[in-house]
């Protein structure tokens, strides 16, 4: 059932790529919106057959591959990845759908989103350690080639080749750290469940995981390694931006929890501290880059980095409520950047400019875009975690089980919650309000099919945020089960700490009694 979520996309990729000439170039949007319907009919029925209650891996698979190398075809899907996987699936049928139908060389356009979406589901699904680094890199081209050829300036090429470069590291770093973890811990394979860090010095640990933090900080990605970001998701077109935005950045944040989290337990509550505030920094430096943006397109996208800020946090402090907050985050950050960067993709089709002092007056309703701005408004209010919609329910959840943890850093995220409602205020009152130059003045209307991808991720991102349920309920019992392995680390740390500085017949026996039994 999860091959099917990996070669599907593949083998229509294939077939969209090697389209006959005599066949109508138009026919690939349809059969790309097809693959994409099925993807997300059969992600509805995993969702059907998903055991919450269930912590582990489901629907595993694994075929032996290269025995040598350690490389196992194993694919799983539990409460962390699951929700991801979903999103990865509607936000693809979101990208084809909102791509412009006279987009140039349409074959290789859709094959390449369609490559993207199989190398996402597949880093989600992975459950060998080098079969992952495979599947990370394979959307790293076709990302490339998707902004480098369909970008929006001249500088599209600079911002592709800046893209390259550092996720290009970004996977360097994150095998360099797989392959030392593997041969370090005697393992004989790169299966997720058969390595074993607990027997590894502490200082060898916490440089395997300082260099995941580096490569998937650079996915993310998190201040001061957010460089490329800007360029990239400005320059992309708003179906690629969507992608970019929504789903490949959730590798990163996926890649956090699962390996950083999940592999370093005991290391992470070290670390814990530093990421924190370096979420908190990274909610800062989002918040303020963006209110001094007059391009709204380069405003969303610096909202981007501040939000991942919370994702950071909630990871950092892993607690059940923060770490189940997270997951939700990840999902509700990725809707709420898909509206968004698609909704300034239509202005910008509509009127010709990004450009806040040009833009006014979109709110007119006879010679405005009165559902495009409304729709808008609807998601910068989604961002800014107005209660009603999932923003509000994923940052309640990270600030408060962040709080008793890491207090100071949460309460600098609060204060950035209300930053991220300043620069959206000036984005919608520059916009939406005012009026228009002249009386004869008047937009180019928008057609209902165009607000169509608007409309199904408003609908979501309300039934989210009125049903919270349903964007925490997959991930819970995982979540919780994770942040119970790292509290067990962290109380046998504490108990050989106390046993071993009180040795020498200085220890009570009871110490000596829970060393053992932990």
């Amino acid at each position: 059932m999860l091959s099917a979520l990996i070669w599907i996309p593949i083998l229509g990729a294939a077939l969209i790529g090697l389209w006959p000439a005599a066949i109508p170039a138009s026919r690939a949007r349809l059969a790309a919106l097809v693959i994409a319907s099925s993807l997300i009919v059969w992600t509805i029925v995993l969702l059907s057959q998903f055991d919450i209650s269930n912590a582990g891996m489901q629907f595993s698979e694994l075929v032996p591959w290269i025995d040598t190398l350690g490389l196992n075809y194993s694919l799983g899907v539990d409460g962390l990845s699951l929700p991801l996987m979903a999103l990865t699936a509607l936000l693809t049928w979101i990208a084809i759908y909102s791509t412009n139908e006279s987009v140039e060389r349409p074959r290789l356009y859709y094959s390449l989103i369609l490559l993207v979406n199989a190398g996402v589901i597949g880093g989600f699904l992975a459950q060998n350690l080098l079969l992952f680094v495979l599947f990370y890199e394979v959307e790293l081209i076709p990302f490339y080639l998707l902004i480098a050829i369909w970008g929006g300036t001249t500088r599209r090429g600079y911002a592709a080749m800046k893209f390259l470069i550092y996720t290009a590291v970004s996977g360097i770093l994150i095998l360099a750290a797989f392959l030392g973890l593997t041969w370090l811990s005697g393992s004989s394979t790169f299966d997720y469940e058969a390595i074993i860090t607990a027997g590894l010095p502490l200082t060898t640990q916490l440089i395997l995981l300082t260099l995941l933090l580096l490569g998937f900080g650079i996915k993310i990605p998190l201040v001061p390694l957010h460089t490329w970001l800007p360029d990239a998701y400005v320059e992309a077109s708003p179906p690629v931006a969507i992608l970019l935005g929504g789903v490949m950045a959730k590798l990163g944040t996926y890649g956090l929890v699962r390996f950083g989290l999940g592999l370093f337990p005991e290391t992470w509550a070290l670390v814990a501290p530093g990421l924190a505030i370096l979420g908190a920094v990274s909610a800062v430096y989002g918040a303020l880059t963006a209110i001094a943006q007059k391009d709204i397109k380069r405003m969303v996208a610096y909202s981007s980095i501040g939000h991942m800020g919370y994702v950071l946090l909630g990871a950092a402090a892993a607690t059940q409520l923060s770490l189940v907050g997270a997951v939700a985050q990840m999902v509700a950050h990725g809707l709420i950047l898909a509206i968004l960067f698609h909704l300034v993709g239509v202005i910008e089709t509509k009127v010709g400019t990004r450009e806040l002092d040009i833009l006014n007056g979109l709110m007119s309703p006879v010679r405005g875009l009165p559902l495009t701005s409304a729709l808008l408004v609807l998601g910068g209010m989604a961002s800014a975690g107005i209660p009603g919609m999932a923003g509000f329910i994923a940052e309640i959840l990270v600030l408060q089980g962040s709080y008793a943890i890491f207090p100071i850093p949460t309460l600098i995220c609060v204060v950035c919650t209300g930053l991220t409602a300043v620069y959206f205020v000036i984005l919608l009152n520059r916009t939406c309000f005012g009026k228009l130059d002249n009386d004869t003045a008047y937009y180019p209307q928008v057609k209902f099919s165009e607000q169509v991808p608007a409309l199904v991720l408003a609908a979501t991102i309300f039934f989210l945020g009125i049903q919270p349920t349903w964007l925490v309920r997959w991930s819970e019992t995982t979540t919780n089960a994770m942040v119970a392995a790292v509290q067990i680390n962290v109380d046998r740390q504490l108990a050989n700490e106390i046993f071993d500085g009180n040795q020498a017949g200085k220890s009570p026996p009871v110490f000596a009694a829970v060393k053992q039994k932990l």
